[in-house]
């Protein structure tokens, strides 16, 4: 299939099917891929939509429409996200921001060394009147969960996320439970220099899509902090202004969003390219290659386009990989992974379109 000069695809019936299906805010998907309660998002459109999550949640972060985006992307990817950087920046007040504007279910979870996995997933009680055990769901049964400071727990329990994570489901005594869609964890962390933190292990890291810093605002987002009297005021009146099944139609919608087939060979070749690099250890795994996929298609998509780029995927590209990756420290190495992502784009060609 041909591209033209902007990497729009133009010939093929997968492409029309592709752009028609877009274009008319369609959200069900008639393929395998189908979300369950999508609903046709035309009414409103997929842009209008994003455009007014991105709005309600800068009403309490100002100035970072970047991580804004990259953590309404990280939901519409079916993804979850790892807010880390240090106390006080806004890491909590983003998700809750988040979940705010979507009418959805959200649980907080706040992470402590005492927390048990059985917390989380829940616990079977046994009722005496019946003589039968009741299952009592834990928060991980919300559409959004809050894991507050995810690395002040211990490590059995944090691995309790990851049947969650992975399969949107979780077991208790030998029974799988499902769970209902959209269902994103937003969990944050302190750098883990800091006293009473566990380092997350590779797979846990592995399960995030998106990794985020929300940074130090500037002086005219400090100013309008203080006129806001901080972020807390702002959060108990904002209102959601999209429901549960806009956001499955627009997860429905970036599913669609077409990756030509230079494009994936791109994707395979920054994995292996990852895979050879003299400065990194670990390189990116074959799950990795498909969650860049998964942030490129929404980043297209956010940007009004039903296929994708390799603009796409530089846009995204350092919050989905370096997390994933882990670089040498021996023979006096000092190579970060955020460096080693972005020497790995400078290495690998980029498509040409024909």
């Amino acid at each position: 299939m041909d591209l033209d000069e902007d990497g729009t695809p133009t010939t093929g019936p997968a492409a029309r099917r592709v752009s028609e299906r877009f274009e008319t805010g369609t959200g069900a998907d008639t393929g395998d891929g189908a979300t369950e309660g999508a609903i046709d998002i035309a009414p409103r459109g997929f842009a209008a939509l994003f455009d007014a999550i991105a709005a309600n949640i800068a009403l309490v972060i100002h100035g970072k429409i970047e991580s804004i985006e990259l953590a309404i992307m990280c939901m519409l990817a079916e993804g979850h996200l790892l807010v880390e950087d240090v106390p006080g920046v806004g890491k909590t007040s983003l998700a809750k921001a988040l979940s705010a504007s979507v009418d959805c279910t959200w649980k907080r979870v706040q992470f402590t060394p005492d927390l048990l996995p059985t917390d989380l997933v829940g616990v079977s009680i046994y009722q005496r009147s019946t003589e039968k055990f009741r299952f009592e769901p834990g928060p991980l049964f919300a559409n959004i969960v809050l894991a507050d400071e995810i690395n002040r727990a211990s490590p059995k329990t944090q691995s309790a996320l990851l049947e969650a994570m992975e399969e949107r489901q979780v077991t208790v005594d030998a029974v799988s439970r499902e769970l209902a869609p959209p269902f994103m964890v937003i969990a944050t962390q302190n750098p883990v220099d800091q006293e009473g933190t566990y380092r997350l292990p590779e797979s846990q890291l592995d399960r995030f899509l998106l990794r985020i810093s929300i940074g130090y605002p500037g002086r005219t987002a400090e100013i309008e902090m203080l006129d806001d009297l901080g972020s807390a005021n702002v959060l108990r009146t904002l209102s959601p202004v999209v429901s549960a099944e806009e956001i499955n139609g627009m997860i429905a919608a970036v599913r669609t969003v077409y990756v030509a087939g230079a494009l994936k060979s791109y994707l395979v070749d920054i994995s292996e390219a990852s895979r050879r690099h003299p400065g990194i250890e670990l390189g990116l795994s074959p799950r990795a290659t498909l969650q860049l996929a998964a942030s490129t298609r929404a980043h297209a998509a956010a940007r009004g386009r039903n296929y994708a780029t390799p603009d796409d995927v530089k846009a995204v590209g350092l919050a989905t990989l370096s997390h994933r990756i882990m670089v040498r420290t021996d023979r006096g190495a000092h190579l970060s992974p955020e460096d080693a992502v972005r020497e790995l784009f400078e290495a690998v060609p980029v498509p040409v379109a024909r």
